[in-house]
């Protein structure tokens, strides 16, 4: 990143995208590694979970087929149905797996990325082995973040939830024209819901870089990446919305084409299947590059830039056990603005 800190301010949508794709040429051999290592595996687990959720439900439906033309109270019934069971719990413990392997591999990649750009930053020497000695430290703080960043998802879907079974409870009527009023009102509440959707996940994306970078994580990260992105909000969104909405497209397209693609050979569904993969992999390696440089051109914006000195003074105590916070009191902090 060889631009002026207080130039960083002036970067819009192409010029984000620009110097992500400039980094990542730039510092091909550390990024490589990087993914090969993290980002692989990341996108592995998305598909394959597809993959494998789809073969279990599949078996299941198999299985309650039978059950339904078993006599019910007889031996055979209860066989099949305790077997259906023992199949819903397997794909459950599944679920699990897979959401604890999404969760690991998810922090690990964002705390390499960030911790990487933070030393081109700096320009300082980086080799793929501090990277993962680093990256462990990180880990936890970007979990405390998560686990906030999770509560408040629950909280706002659950308010959301409640405010839609109150208008339908309200206004509903099954006799009437009620069925009209409601889906109306329901299309209404559903764009702010969106939007505020939308928001969260941007804050919470800065968060993570935040929680790296400073001293702060969990709600005091959110807070401040919060106060951060006021100015360039909506640069943030749209990058974040068409980022997610290829990340989407890419998984969609996978289940209809390789998982369902009955029509399609099985060479062609290989290699479509590959062709996702790779593609899963390259998305997901510049949405983590994106975010964190959204980091530097939010804090140009708030003239809060970052001495280069001070941040590879504290990027070495990483690589030396214990953790020092990035930011020095001396730097305008956050807190001065009204969040």
């Amino acid at each position: 990143m060889d631009r002026e800190p207080e130039e960083l301010q002036f970067m819009g949508l192409f010029g984000i995208y620009k110097e992500a794709y400039k980094i990542t040429v730039s510092w091909r051999k550390i990024f490589s590694r990087i993914t090969l290592s993290l980002i692989l595996p990341l996108s592995f687990i998305y598909l394959a979970q597809i993959q494998i959720s789809e073969l279990i439900l599949a078996k299941i439906d198999d299985s309650q087929d039978v059950e339904g033309l078993a006599t019910r109270g007889t031996s055979n019934f209860n066989r099949i149905h305790a077997h259906i069971v023992s199949e819903w719990i397997s794909f459950g413990i599944f679920k699990a797996i897979y959401l604890l392997l999404l969760l690991i591999f998810s922090l690990l990649s964002t705390s390499a990325v960030v911790y990487t750009i933070a030393c081109i930053y700096t320009s300082k020497d980086i080799t793929f082995k501090k990277v993962i000695s680093v990256v462990p430290k990180v880990w936890k703080r970007l979990m405390i973040t998560f686990l906030w960043n999770f509560f408040i998802l629950i909280v706002y879907n659950f308010l959301a939830i409640f405010l839609a079974y109150w208008i339908i409870d309200l206004t509903f009527d099954p006799e009437g024209e009620g069925g009209v009023t409601t889906l109306v009102l329901l299309i209404i509440i559903a764009i702010p819901y969106l939007i505020g959707l939308v928001y969260i996940s941007v804050v919470w994306q800065l968060a993570s870089v935040v929680s790296v970078m400073e001293e702060v994580y969990g709600i005091k990260a959110m807070i401040k990446s919060r106060a951060l992105i006021k100015g360039k909000i909506w640069v943030s969104a749209f990058i974040f919305t068409k980022l997610q909405l290829c990340f989407i497209a890419i998984l969609i397209a996978f289940k209809i084409l390789v998982v369902h693609g009955e029509s399609v050979r099985m060479v062609s569904r290989v290699s479509l299947g590959i062709f996702f993969f790779l593609l899963l992999t390259i998305l997901i390696h510049f949405a983590l590059v994106i975010q964190t440089i959204i980091y530097f051109v939010c804090k140009s914006y708030h003239h809060q830039n970052i001495d280069k000195s001070d941040l590879a003074e504290y990027l070495e105590v990483y690589n030396l056990g214990d953790y020092v916070p990035l930011m020095r009191d001396k730097d305008v902090q956050l807190e001065q603005f009204h969040v």
